[in-house]
């Protein structure tokens, strides 16, 4: 699950393999190894951490369709191969990401001796990159042998267990719990879990934290306008007003001190942790109050390129799956923040709803 340390699990192994292909006294010694992210902000963040650890290489860290591509061509030969994010890997060819084979996973699993994979399939975002247990399983099976481990604990969120299950109830269930079963911020459970009425007041409140703690941010779910055209856009609710979604460069997004004044993305923030996180769930994601559960509209989604390449996917399936990759959405900007989480809901029916428990706690 978002939060439970898988980078951080897998980084440490991959520095414990690369550390063994130097010594001479190891079975992994001249082992080749490769660490894949298919997600572009924590590549940049490896390929960092690289320059400055001893014993890892830049060229070590890569794209999945590169080494693929690479290793089709035979300019590199892979022992054992880590992939981090695997639900972020392609399900299908795709010639936008110069990918013409079948599946990803299965073209690493063919490449290397042995594969470590990390996987959540409630953090799949698109429908070109769609996962389940069913298709994941598939494919480890063709391996020779394997094994399951699952990480369970909640490491970077310092929060209740309850806060966990209410985000959790919220996303898998739609429901909304109250706020009274959850408590309130103290020594034991430090984490700060607010509802907001207002979205500039919840602005306000990340800027306090980010003075006294620096990492906190403004995130939203992919409801605001964006198109990759330079053209500068805006995450506008009431009086809130900043810009939307900006693109980076070389620096992670969260660790530019300009993105203060800035709203992310599930794509600037994915697979990274913040101290606090304002989240506001847009215009997709609404309150029925006649069935009292959280309702999606992806007809309201504006990251169009999510639902692109259906093939394979039912038609009657096609819906359902679309509100998932929503709500995975919503679950990841949730689980960002170490110290507190703060909510904002553009729908006014949930808005309503949220201040109500908050007022009943």
């Amino acid at each position: 699950d978002a939060g439970t340390g898988k980078s951080v699990v897998l980084s440490t192994l991959f520095k414990a393999l690369m550390d063994r292909s130097e010594d001479p006294g190891s079975a992994l010694c001249r082992s080749e190894n490769y660490f894949l992210v298919n997600h572009t902000e924590q590549w940049k963040t490896y390929c960092k951490i690289a320059k400055r650890v001893e014993g890892l290489r830049v060229g070590q860290f890569m794209k999945p369709t590169t080494f693929v591509n690479e290793s089709k061509k035979g300019a590199i030969a892979a022992d054992v191969v880590v992939v981090d994010e695997a639900h972020l890997l392609l399900s299908r060819s795709d010639a936008y990401n110069n990918f013409k084979e079948t599946n990803p996973l299965e073209e690493i699993v063919k490449r290397c001796r042995v594969a470590i994979v990390v996987y959540d399939d409630r953090q799949v975002l698109k429908l070109k990159s769609y996962w389940d247990e069913a298709r994941l399983k598939k494919i480890v099976e063709t391996a020779d042998r394997h094994a399951e481990f699952e990480l369970t604990e909640q490491f970077r969120m310092q929060a209740s267990r309850e806060i966990v299950e209410w985000i959790d109830t919220f996303v898998n269930e739609r429901k909304v719990l109250p706020m009274s079963t959850i408590g309130h911020a103290d020594e034991e459970s430090p984490f700060e879990f607010r509802i907001f009425e207002d979205a500039s007041e919840m602005y306000e409140a990340i800027r306090r934290k980010d003075a006294e703690c620096s990492l906190s941010r403004m995130v939203a779910t992919f409801d605001y306008e964006h198109k990759k055209d330079g053209r500068p856009y805006y995450v506008h609710e009431g009086s809130f007003r900043l810009p939307w979604n900006v693109p980076t460069d070389k620096e992670t997004w969260a660790e530019r001190s300009e993105t203060l004044q800035e709203v992310g993305s599930i794509y600037t923030v994915q697979g990274f942790d913040l101290n606090y996180a304002g989240v506001i769930l847009g215009p997709s994601i609404t309150y029925d109050e006649d069935a009292d559960r959280v309702k999606v509209l992806p007809d309201r989604y504006k990251d169009t390129e999510s639902f692109k390449g259906r093939e394979g996917i039912p038609s009657d399936e096609l819906d359902g799956i679309k509100e998932r990759i929503i709500l995975n959405s919503v679950n990841v900007l949730m689980k960002r923040a170490i110290r507190g989480l703060y909510i904002y809901a553009s729908d006014e029916a949930l808005r309503n709803r949220l201040m109500a428990i908050q007022g009943q706690a």
